[in-house]
C-alpha cells in the first residue's frame, strides 16, 4: 500500500498537500451529490419550468457577482481560514435546509435561496482553496499536484457524486443534503490541519480599497503576456463551447434520437474520458511540451465541434465526447499549472478570480449565442459556429502557445516557504 500511495502522491509533495488533497476530494464528492439533488429538489417542488431553470442560474451567477471580491479576500487574509469559514457557512445553510425538510416547510423560493447561498459560499471557498497548492508544492511539481486534484473532481464530483445524489434523493429529499453536510464537515476538519506559509498583503495598514486591489490584478494580468493570452483564450473558447453545449440536451434528442438516459450516458462517457486524461497526464507532459499540449488540445476541441455538427450516430458522438473529456481534463490542468507558475503568491486569489470571470462570462455569452442560433436555424448551427470560431482563434493564437506555456517563474518571495 505505501508503494501505491507514493506512486500516486510522491513524498516530495509533502504531508500538507496530502491533507489538502483529502479535503478537496471529500468536498468534491459532497458537491457532486448536491449537484444532482438541487435540480431534482426544484422539480419536486414546482412544475414551473422557469423556476426549475433557475437552479442552473443560481449556480452561474455567484462566480460572476462575487468572484472578484472573493479574490481580494483571498489575497488579503489567511486563505485556510477563508476556506473553513466559507465551508462552515455552507454546513449551516444545509442544516437550515434539512430542518425545513423535517418541518415540511421548504418551498421552491426557499430552495432557490438556499441553493444560491450555497453557491455563493462555494465561490469564496473555491477561490481560496485554488491558491493553496502553489503555496505548498514546488512549481516543478504543480502539474502532478493539479492532476491529482482534478482526478478527485472528475471521479467524485462528476462521476460518483451525481448518481449517488439522485439515488439518495429517491429515498428521501433530505439525504443528499445531509450527506453533503457531513462530507463538507469532514473537509473542514482536514483543511484545518494544513499548515500554510505567510503570503502577500496580510497587514491591515497595507490595504487599499477593494477597487485598488482589483485594478492591481487587472494591471498585472494585462502586462503579463502569458496570463493575459491564457485568460483571453479561456474566454473565447468558453464562448464557442458554451454556444454548442448550451443546446447539447436538444442536440442529443433531435440529432441523435436519444432520450434523457442517453443524454446522461453521453455525459458520463465524457467524464470517463477525463479519467483517461488523469491516467495519461504525467506520461504526456514528460514527453510533450506544455506549449504543444495546449496546441493539440485546442485543435481537438475545434474538431470536436465539427464532428458533432456532422454526425448523426450516437456511437460516433460518444467517441468524440470521450476524447473531448480527456482533452478537457488535460487542458484544464495545464491551464491551472501555467497560471500558478506565473502569478506571484500575493496575487493568486485575484488573478484566479479573473480567470473565473473569463470562464463563466464566456459560458453566459456562448449560451445566449447558442440558444439564438438554434432557435433561428437548427440545433447543429451552434456547433458550426463553435467550429468556425475556434478554428479562427487557433490560427491567430498558434504562435503564442509556446510563450503561454513557458510563463516566467514566480518571484523569489512567492516560492513556498516553510509552513508554520
Amino acid at each position: 500500500m505505501p508503494t501505491i500511495v507514493d506512486s500516486l502522491l510522491p513524498p516530495r509533495l509533502g504531508q500538507p498537500f496530502r491533507r489538502l488533497l483529502a479535503a478537496s476530494w471529500t468536498t468534491s464528492l459532497g458537491d457532486g451529490v448536491a449537484s444532482a439533488a438541487g435540480p431534482l429538489l426544484l422539480a419536486s417542488l414546482t412544475h414551473n419550468a422557469f423556476l426549475v431553470s433557475l437552479a442552473a442560474a443560481v449556480r452561474w451567477a455567484p462566480p460572476l457577482c462575487f468572484g472578484l471580491y472573493a479574490g481580494v479576500l483571498s489575497d488579503r487574509h489567511h486563505r485556510r481560514r477563508i476556506v473553513i469559514l466559507a465551508d462552515t457557512a455552507r454546513v449551516l445553510i444545509l442544516a437550515v435546509l434539512i430542518v425545513g425538510f423535517v418541518t415540511k416547510s421548504v418551498t421552491a423560493a426557499g430552495a432557490l435561496a438556499a441553493l444560491g447561498l450555497l453557491a455563493t459560499a462555494e465561490v469564496f471557498s473555491d477561490n481560496a482553496a485554488a491558491t493553496l497548492a502553489p503555496m505548498l508544492v514546488h512549481r516543478d511539481d504543480l502539474a502532478i499536484a493539479n492532476a491529482r486534484l482534478q482526478t478527485g473532481f472528475i471521479t467524485l464530483n462528476q462521476l460518483a457524486g451525481p448518481p449517488i445524489g439522485a439515488a439518495l434523493f429517491a429515498i428521501t429529499r433530505a439525504w443528499p443534503f445531509l450527506t453533503e453536510g457531513l462530507l463538507v464537515t469532514a473537509g473542514i476538519l482536514l483543511i484545518s490541519r494544513v499548515a500554510l506559509p505567510a503570503h502577500g498583503n496580510t497587514s491591515a495598514e497595507t490595504h487599499h480599497g477593494i477597487g485598488h486591489d482589483i485594478a492591481e490584478a487587472f494591471r498585472w494580468t494585462i502586462h503579463n503576456q502569458a496570463v493575459r493570452t491564457l485568460s483571453l483564450t479561456i474566454l473565447i473558447f468558453n464562448v464557442t463551447f458554451g454556444a454548442a453545449w448550451s443546446v447539447l440536451v436538444l442536440y442529443v434528442h433531435e440529432r441523435l434520437g436519444l432520450g434523457a438516459v442517453g443524454y446522461g450516458l453521453l455525459t458520463t462517457v465524457s467524464a470517463v474520458g477525463g479519467l483517461l486524461g488523469t491516467t495519461l497526464y504525467g506520461w504526456i507532459t514528460r514527453r510533450v511540451s506544455l506549449g504543444n499540449v495546449m496546441r493539440i488540445g485546442l485543435i481537438l476541441e475545434t474538431f470536436t465541434h465539427l464532428g458533432l455538427a456532422v454526425t448523426t450516430s450516437p456511437w460516433v458522438a460518444a467517441a468524440i465526447l470521450f476524447v473531448f473529456g480527456a482533452h478537457a481534463f488535460i487542458w484544464g490542468t495545464t491551464s491551472v499549472t501555467v497560471r500558478q507558475r506565473a502569478v506571484p503568491t500575493h496575487l493568486q486569489g485575484r488573478v484566479n478570480s479573473l480567470n473565473t470571470i473569463s470562464v463563466y462570462g464566456g459560458l453566459v455569452i456562448g449560451s445566449a449565442v447558442g440558444g439564438t442560433l438554434a432557435s433561428r436555424f437548427s440545433v447543429t448551427t451552434p456547433f458550426w459556429f463553435a467550429f468556425i470560431g475556434s478554428a479562427v482563434f487557433v490560427v491567430l493564437l498558434w504562435r503564442q502557445m509556446t510563450r503561454i506555456a513557458h510563463a516566467e517563474p514566480l518571484p523569489m518571495d512567492a516560492k513556498p516557504a516553510v509552513a508554520a
